[in-house]
Formats: C-alpha cells, structure tokens, sequence
C-alpha cells in the first residue's frame, strides 16, 4: 500500500500524518520535539504507522463484520494492550539506563544502595502499569516521559522515606536517563508486540472464541503484513531547516496549515493557529490555498510557551490551567501582553490577593485579544473559522476565543477538531500525496 507522509517539526512537538492514496489519514503519531530533530521525526513517523496498522485492522474487521457492533470495543482494548507492552519495554530499558554498573572501591555502598532503590522504585511503577491502562485509567498524557515521570516520582519519594535513601539522587539518575531513553524508539519488534497483546486480549475477553477467534486473528495477521510503502514525505514547522531533506519535500508551515484546515473542513477561510512557539492568523481560498497571514514569531506571548511560562511561575501543569481558568466568575484584565512583564504582573496580582482562577482566567483572554489581533493584520475574520494547534485543546482558551469572536464579528462557525495538533502534518502530507500524483502523470506523459 502506498503512504504519503507528512511530518511537522513543532517546537514542543513533532507531528507526522500518513495519507493513503485516497487522501484518508491512515495514521497520526506524535512525540516530544529535541533538539535532534532526526529522532524526533523518526519517533513520530513510527508512531503514526503503529496507529496506521489499527486502522487497517478496524477496516479489515469492519468490513467483514466478524464483531459486529463490539468492532470499537474490542480495538480499543487491543490498542490498550499494546500501548501496555510498549510501556513496560520502555520502562525497562529506563531502569536498565538508571542502574549504575557497580565499580567497586568507595562509593560502592552508595551505588549498591542506589541501585536498590531504583530497583524497588521501577518495581512499583511496573506493578501499576496494567492499572494506567485499564479501561478509564486515568493518565495525564500518552507521552512515556510524563506518564513514567509522575510515577516515578511518587514512588522514589515513598521509597527514599522507607530506605532513608536521598529523594534528589534518586531523581537526578531519572533525569539523566530519561533523556537518553527519549531520544530512541522503542527497540522490540512491532509485530511481536501486535500479537502479544491481540493473545493477551483474545484470552482475557472470553466473548470471543472459536472460529470467531480464528478470523479475527487472520484479519488482524493480514492487516500487519500489509507492506506500508513510503512513497513520497514532506516535512514541515518550525524545526524544518534541520531535516536531511532536498528543498522539494519541505514546504512553508504557513501553507500547511492553510491546507490541512482545508481538508478538515472545506469551507474554512480564516485560520488562526496557536503552537508552542508562535501563533498564526491564515487566509485561504476555496481551494485552501493561502492569500495572506500574519504571524508572531519574535516573542512568546499569546502561543503556548507563554502558558507554560505561567504554569512555571504557579507551579502547576500545563494541563492544569485550562481548568483552573474555567471556574473563574470574574476574569481579571491583563494589561501586559509579554511574557515576562505578564509574570511580574501574575505576581502583583496574586500579592493583592486576587483569585488564581480569576487571573489564570485573564491570561488566557489576554492571549486571544493578542491572537486576534495578529488575525486582524492578515484580512480579519471570514466565516468559517477554523482553530488549530496544541491550544485548541485548552478549554478555557476556546471559551475566550469564542467570546472575543461573537463580541467583534457576530454569529461565526467555528471549527475546532479533536485532531487539530496535527493540522500542519495533515498538510504536508496532502502535498506529499500530490507531488507523487503530479510525477507519476509525468513520468505517464513522458
């Protein structure tokens, strides 16, 4: 089967889509960005084809009915299974990287003891793995480094209590390792792990059985044994300079965006994206081809380093703001739109005694009259809009969008996917699939 790839170098994140050859997306992946972007982008195309072979196998169990309506459940349970295998993979190989190879001479006690406690400490993460991804386990993201990070941390506190063991030593071998395990792809075969957790499902679900077993194994062995032929791959975002590719296969962040809000939704004529590192106001035509933007790409405010910036300074998580920002009955206006100036003004506001979700409240509408603004530059707003990029799944952030939007342009629709982080990948790839379509007319005319 041919693919066509697309990957979006983001400055927290790197994205990659993959397209069939009748433009519906096979696959998504996604992935921390480094500052090797190599990695980064070999992690997330990996990814995405992990989530290509569940497609494939859906497809395939779709189309013969061997579940009937249970199709869903029975894929997700597969699906949670594997993402299980290629935790604990991950952990291990973590733990491995943690271990000191103990040296003998003076610190040999305080490397044994070391060891001890990084071993009882993996030991408890590993015991509550199945618990993290049972049905409605609670996880705070699909990232390894932040799901192994919260519990690591956790249980190296409980265990430094118990083991009279430095909590710091503890984390500082964590950190150094997490690092090295990040930067490289989980090393076990997918396929063994594909069949390892279909056997663990098939024998854990006892309403399937017998020839119904059978055939759903064979659908799901043809569905992993279907070649994914890489035919053509375009890279996009903000790290995009540094990929290893010739200038055909990379294409402007702004007219991937502009394209992948297209696909997603037809009739969209304004895009406003907000990422890590900028925020971009887009205009496209009916074709989603791009007729003017404006962006910000010399100062973090309004884009979602600047949230993380006040998740800092309250000490709270990043996931954590769009909530807090949601109880707020009164909003506090915000007068700085820099970042740094906008702390200082958090720290004032918080001295005089003002509400944490009131201020948060009035951060995140600060960003949107900023975004607005920079719309504005770019030809304004034209029904449809359609918003993108990791803040489009900040709550609080589209409750002001939506706000400053009816307040300055009336009755709009707003388009907002669940799969919007992956907008500039969908993009690239959309390209990809059509440069091999126009060389292949060419070499057919030739």
């Amino acid at each position: 089967m041919k693919t066509f790839v697309g990957i979006d170098l983001g400055s927290t994140t790197t994205k990659a889509v993959l397209l069939d050859e009748s433009c519906q997306v096979l696959g998504r992946g996604i992935t921390n960005s480094r500052s090797n972007y190599a990695i980064a982008t070999r992690i997330a195309g990996e990814e995405a084809r992990v989530d290509a072979r569940f497609t494939l196998c859906r497809r395939a169990l779709t189309e013969t009915g061997d579940l009937g309506e249970s199709v869903g459940e029975f894929l997700s349970g597969f699906e949670r299974f594997f993402r299980l295998e290629q935790f604990v993979e991950r952990l291990d190989d973590l733990e491995h990287t943690c271990l000191l190879p103990l040296k003998g001479g003076k610190l040999a006690a305080l490397e044994a003891r070391l060891n001890e406690a990084l071993t009882e400490t993996f030991a408890r993460v590993r015991r509550e793995a199945g618990e993290l991804y049972a049905p409605g386990g609670k996880r705070k993201s699909d990232f390894f480094r932040d799901i192994a990070g919260a519990r690591f941390y956790a249980h190296a506190e409980a265990v430094s209590r118990e083991t009279a063991f430095p909590y710091e030593v503890l984390l500082n071998s964590y950190d150094k390792a997490i690092i090295e395990v990040e930067n490289r792809a989980p090393s076990g075969a997918l396929d063994a792990k594909f069949r390892r957790a279909l056997a663990r499902l098939l024998a854990e679900d006892g309403s399937i059985g017998g020839t119904t077993a059978e055939r759903v194994r064979d659908r799901i062995d043809d569905s992993l044994a279907l070649e994914l032929e890489e035919s053509y791959l375009v890279g996009t975002g903000y790290g995009r300079v540094t990929l290893p590719f010739s200038k055909e296969h990379i294409r402007s962040e702004i007219l991937c965006h502009g394209l992948g809000a297209h696909l997603m939704y037809p009739q969209t004529r304004t895009v406003l994206d907000i990422g890590g590192q900028d925020t971009k106001g887009i205009q496209v035509d009916a074709d989603g081809l791009v007729t003017n933007f404006q962006m910000n790409d010399r100062c973090a405010a309004g884009c979602g380093r600047y949230l993380g910036y006040i998740a800092d300074e309250m000490n709270m998580g990043l996931h954590e703001l769009g909530p807090m920002a949601m109880k707020s009955e009164r909003p506090v206006r915000i007068n700085s739109t820099c970042t740094v100036f906008a702390g200082a003004e958090l720290r004032d506001r918080l001295s005089l005694g003002e509400k944490r979700e009131d201020i948060v409240a009035g951060l995140h509408r600060a960003i949107i009259l900023r975004a607005i603004s920079i719309i504005s530059r770019s030809g304004g707003v034209t029904d449809e809009f359609t918003f993108t990029g990791g803040v489009a799944k900040n709550e609080a952030a589209v409750r002001e969008l939506r706000k400053v939007l009816k307040e300055n342009y009336g009755d709009l629709t707003i388009n907002i996917n669940p799969e919007s982080i992956y907008t500039g990948a969908l993009g690239a790839a959309e390209f990809a699939r059509r440069a091999y379509s126009d060389g292949a007319r060419a070499e057919g005319t030739a």
